[in-house]
């Protein structure tokens, strides 16, 4: 999937919406029926409801001749095997998170997110205005899949911590959920990373199984009811500066659908991934006054963590880029392009931002 392609097939999902629902072409076109299957439980609302929002919108789009059946993590499959469900055939889509799969390759890092890497706006530009897609795609042929944006939860925070972490030291033999290449850093600093899907975390908490997790922010958080369970909330979460979520589609089935029902399909998918973002956007400030308000003690990292994190991720960069081609070609454009966009972003947006804080303080 080129991004030329990408994007006019998303341009022209618009048309198709029209075109389709014209009865003449109606009476005409086939019934598909798939099923996609989310790395992700019902409860989380706005990361599993980018899925429903993009079958709903397709089965409109369509007047009802392409129906798509929305499953929740282990319905099907376990969330963390929804990948593979798709590139097997089990499902013909599945809406999850590249960095999942990073067990198989770390590069599957960059389709969501690696410690101090892009934004939510970056990464959109680098997806579609830069090679990111393309890149992407190109590796993810190895596994018969298409990759299309599907959300993004913004700037995450850095977990939950039953104890305070007051330097690098407190970090040693700690149990932390985490997914990614972020788990693949920590462990470089002592903790010992675990691979939890989002319904497992809270009764690894609670048990002691785990002493810290990080899952996205203050909504979703507040939600699975982390609060309850480790008292100490940090940020910022350096390993996710905005977490990309995506939608897999199986190769074969996707170059099986009608011309207009894949414009309709990709045309949906960028609507969620769009909406995501907003919806959490609108979300995370008024939950994080609510977890404050319950006890939560939010917590900056101290300097000498992030110093040592930042050591620590480029160091793991270059030593997998060595023997790993496809993490070498990805990694080299991601740098590039990060660079250029918070040159930047440090001109306008940091310094509007910076002010619009210090003007908030002030009253």
């Amino acid at each position: 999937m080129k991004r030329r392609d990408f994007l006019t097939a998303a341009g022209a999902g618009a048309a198709a919406s029209a075109a389709v629902a014209m009865p003449a072409i109606a009476q005409s076109a086939p019934e598909v029926k798939w099923r996609c299957t989310s790395s992700f439980p019902k409860s989380l609302d706005t990361i599993y409801g980018a899925a429903e929002l993009m079958a709903k919108q397709v089965s409109e789009i369509t007047d009802g001749k392409f129906q798509i059946q929305v499953f929740a993590a282990g319905e099907i499959v376990p969330g963390l095997q929804a990948l593979d469900a798709t590139q097997n055939k089990t499902v013909e889509m599945s809406h999850s998170a590249s960095y999942y799969y990073v067990g198989k390759d770390p590069t599957f890092g960059f389709g969501t997110a690696v410690p101090f890497g892009l934004n939510a706006r970056q990464i959109n530009a680098w997806f579609l205005f830069g090679n990111g897609l393309t890149l992407m795609n190109d590796f993810y042929k190895k596994y018969g899949v298409v990759m299309f944006p599907g959300g993004n939860t913004g700037g995450q925070m850095g977990g939950w911590f039953r104890k305070e972490i007051k330097s690098v030291a407190d970090l040693q033999g700690l149990k932390m959920r985490i997914a990614g290449v972020g788990g693949q850093v920590l462990a470089k600093l002592g903790v010992v990373p675990q691979q939890l899907a989002g319904g497992d975390i809270y009764p690894a908490l609670e048990k002691g199984t785990i002493d810290a997790a990080e899952w996205v922010g203050p909504y979703d958080d507040e939600r699975l009811g982390l609060y309850k369970v480790a008292q100490y909330y940090y940020f910022p979460g350096w390993w996710e500066g905005s977490a990309a979520l995506n939608f897999f589609v199986n190769q074969d089935k996707l170059n099986e659908l009608p011309k207009a029902y894949r414009a309709a399909l990709v045309t949906a998918m960028a609507q969620a991934n769009e909406n995501m973002l907003a919806s959490y956007d609108a979300k995370n400030p008024v939950a994080v006054q609510s977890l404050v308000k319950a006890g939560t003690q939010l917590r900056r990292y101290p300097s000498d963590v992030m110093d040592a994190a930042y050591k620590a991720a480029h160091q793991l960069y270059d030593e997998i880029a060595a023997k790993n081609e496809d993490f070498k070609k990805i990694y080299e454009d991601v740098k590039v392009f990060r660079n250029n966009a918070y040159l930047w972003w440090q001109i306008v947006e940091f310094t509007y931002d910076d002010f619009m804080v210090r003007a908030r303080t002030r009253g």
